[in-house]
């Protein structure tokens, strides 16, 4: 491995974002390989170069499988290397990682995004998390209280511009619009049906 001072860690100072690519699990063998946790396989080929605990190496090996990945960092060469990594983050420049499939964007890029219905401001994204059925956008309330979470489906969220921070959504269909009632007592009517 080496130090991100050397020639090699050095990250691009353009880009300067990093993505998660999972944490080092417990190792694999006795060659210094070790299982990824919450990997992001797209991110994990032979030969990318990954930063962990401010030093950065390359991909030299790739095997199990999707959900359980195993990798071998060059300069890792026996199991005590690489249980000392363990429980530490994986990650990568992003210059490195492969090219996003329209509507698809990091994390990094939707983190502090407003999130809007129209006019009305909801909040601003926090986090990305990953739910069992689908990704959401952790949001804080512009008003305080609770985190609200928006799941990225296309009913939640109607457009996301990252280069304008802008995320827009339907809170009638995340439930947070007010009740229709309500609308009607403050003499808001926008021909959105009878209640």
């Amino acid at each position: 491995m080496t130090s991100e001072s050397g020639e090699r860690g050095a990250a691009s100072g353009a880009e300067g974002a990093r993505l998660p690519v999972g944490r080092v699990g417990r190792p694999h063998g006795l060659d210094g390989s070790f299982y990824v946790t919450r990997p992001r396989v797209r991110l994990l080929r032979i030969g990318v170069l990954l930063y962990v605990s401010g030093r950065s190496a390359s991909v030299v090996r790739r095997a199990g499988t999707e959900q359980r990945p195993i990798v071998r960092l060059e300069g890792i060469v026996d199991r005590e290397g690489a249980e000392e990594l363990r429980g530490l983050e994986l990650t990568v420049d992003a210059g490195d990682a492969p090219p996003l499939a329209e509507g698809e964007w990091w994390a990094h890029e939707l983190e502090g995004a407003s999130v809007h219905d129209g006019e009305q401001l909801l909040g601003t994204v926090v986090r990305l998390i990953e739910l069992p059925s689908c990704e959401a956008l952790e949001v804080r309330p512009a008003q305080g209280g609770e985190p609200v979470l928006v799941p990225l489906v296309k009913d939640a969220v109607r457009t996301v511009d990252p280069a304008a921070g802008r995320i827009e959504v339907d809170l009638e269909f995340l439930n947070l619009a007010p009740p229709r009632a309500q609308l009607r007592e403050r003499g808001d009517r926008r021909g959105r049906g009878c209640a």
